[in-house]
């Protein structure tokens, strides 16, 4: 029996050619965990989300078909992108820096105007763009107006 009580928004599945290359970048550049790994015989999957978040859930469906293995299958380019807020703004700089020394920094780090914040990307090693953001304030902002409506 489900607990979902109304329809929500649950996760974004993205095609990759080597899900294990995905998974560690993922889980090495972004605060995603592996929460469930899925195989059958169209191929494997993985779901991530940020670790234990139960009370809202939202997750990153990363799917290997058996057909595409070894392909760059990305969708989320050249502006494109998920976007992940970091609390600090040295986070943004420090994972721009991981980034860059792994060859798959995006976009170096920047100040944008409001409301963008300072950001880079990342590129996942199909080719999808990862902003990585701090002071961007979409989850305040959301939680913000939600929780005093006008």
């Amino acid at each position: 029996m489900s607990g979902l009580t109304q329809a929500r928004w649950t996760h974004v599945a993205l095609p990759t050619g080597d899900l294990d290359k995905a998974i560690d970048f993922y889980t090495s550049l972004t605060p995603l965990v592996v929460v469930e790994r899925f195989r059958d015989d169209a191929g494997e999957s993985a779901w991530l989300s940020n670790d234990k978040q139960a009370e809202t859930p939202m997750v990153l469906v990363l799917v290997s078909f058996n057909k595409d293995k070894g392909g760059q299958l990305g969708l989320l380019t050249p502006f494109a992108h998920i976007g992940i807020e970091v609390p600090e703004r040295g986070d943004v700089d420090a994972i721009a820096e991981q980034a860059r020394e792994l060859g798959c920094l995006h976009w170096e780090p920047r100040d944008m105007p409001d409301p963008v914040g300072y950001i880079c990307a990342l590129k996942d090693p199909d080719g999808n763009v990862i902003e990585i953001s701090h002071n961007q304030q979409v989850f305040d902002t959301v939680r913000k107006l939600w929780a005093n409506p006008s």
